[in-house]
């Protein structure tokens, strides 16, 4: 536990004292991020600040993780330092989305090719399992895992939209990866599981330090030096903790992350829905919809937070919980999900199936009882 305490205090010290250096770096090379429609900020912030967030992860990576004797440790510490460099260059210099999407694939492929991140045995709820380790699949297990890298990368940068709300949301899916690492560490290889808990304690202290500086009123901006970073890293540490997994409980790292995939999915449908390109930026995030509903920044943010935090105690409960229980909760999970998106409006005001279901009932069970 020492370790752990030491790993987290030490990242969070280097990130804080890093974070306005960063800062003033950021607005003498001109990575400064100008105010437009599509953002909420009203003045030109320095951005950069995922720079602060890696030299806290830095230095205590190198200090307290024994990546000497977990391989894949080091491979995420590769790439995470690509996908870094990538972000500094976007915040610098505004890459095409071509650029940044060669960059987190290289990342990505870095981390699973020669480092051996990926998927691996899938034990079916009944009999039988899925191996992506040998044979054929193997080459499948490949694709599959630089698919999940790239996509969670990019919702975590796609909910960087408000002060402290990525970096936030990024410390709370961290914190509970740590949690379920060291639960899962009692129940058998305690060692795989206390490097992961190590790392994350790593991590956390260095998203911590920053988030001093980005909470509202933000002095500093992340950037896609720390968005991308924070993803890249949150998509591999859910790989690595449940590579080899049940069925029912592969879908933990998904509820963990469930804030950012959430948000990016009905992102996604919103586009189709309204004959956009995938890729065509919007203010119909979820942070959007509730400033929209009359919510302060602030209070958007810590609404998010809370969200953040229930899908993170669920993700921790699932660890223990039955084969049937579990589903019966994804199940309520899923309903309650679909219900919030309509709620907010985040696919659109007019796109509401269920209520709009109810309240057509609704009027029809007035109608009845008027006639009657």
């Amino acid at each position: 536990m020492s370790t752990l305490i030491l790993g987290l205090l030490t990242s969070l010290i280097v990130s804080f004292i890093a974070t306005p250096y960063v800062k003033k770096l950021a607005e003498s090379i001109g990575a400064t991020d100008t105010p437009d429609q599509r953002k909420v900020h009203k003045r030109i912030m320095p951005r950069l600040g995922g720079l602060a967030i890696y030299l806290g992860y830095f230095v205590a990576f190198f200090i307290f993780v024994p990546f000497t004797t977990m391989k894949e440790m080091l491979g995420i510490f590769i790439g995470g330092t690509i996908v870094m460099a990538t972000g500094m260059l976007d915040d610098k210099y505004q890459l095409s989305p071509k650029w940044k999407l060669m960059g987190q694939l290289l990342a990505a492929a870095v981390v699973v090719i020669p480092f051996g991140l990926k998927i691996g045995v899938v034990n079916l709820p009944y009999e039988g399992s899925i191996d992506f380790s040998s044979g054929w699949l193997l080459w499948l297990g490949v694709p599959i895992t630089i698919f999940w890298i790239v996509g969670v990368t990019n919702a975590v940068n796609l909910i960087d939209g408000l002060d402290g709300l990525s970096a936030g949301v990024s410390a709370i899916a961290t914190a509970t990866m740590a949690i379920v690492a060291l639960v899962m560490s009692g129940s058998g290889a305690a060692a795989h599981y206390d490097t992961i808990a190590i790392y994350c304690f790593v991590l956390l202290g260095a998203i911590l330090g920053f988030l001093y500086f980005n909470f509202h009123p933000a002095r500093i901006f992340m950037g896609d030096t720390g968005s991308l970073f924070l993803g890249f890293n949150l998509a591999a540490l859910s790989i690595m903790g449940f590579k080899e997994a049940l069925f029912v409980s592969f879908i933990i790292p998904i509820v963990v992350l469930g804030v950012p995939l959430w948000d990016t999915f009905f992102a996604i449908v919103r586009r189709i829905v309204n004959k956009k390109p995938i890729s065509s930026p919007d203010k119909g995030h979820l942070h959007h919809c509730l400033l929209n509903m009359g919510l302060s920044h602030r209070a958007t943010v810590l609404t998010i937070y809370m969200i953040s935090i229930f899908f993170g105690t669920m993700a921790i409960v699932l660890t223990k919980t039955t084969k049937w229980t579990t589903i019966i909760v994804m199940v309520l999970l899923l309903f309650a999900t679909h219900m919030a998106t309509e709620i907010v409006g985040l696919v659109g005001r007019r796109h509401r199936p269920l209520i709009n279901t109810y309240r057509k009932l609704k009027v029809k069970n007035a109608d009845q009882r008027r006639s009657h």
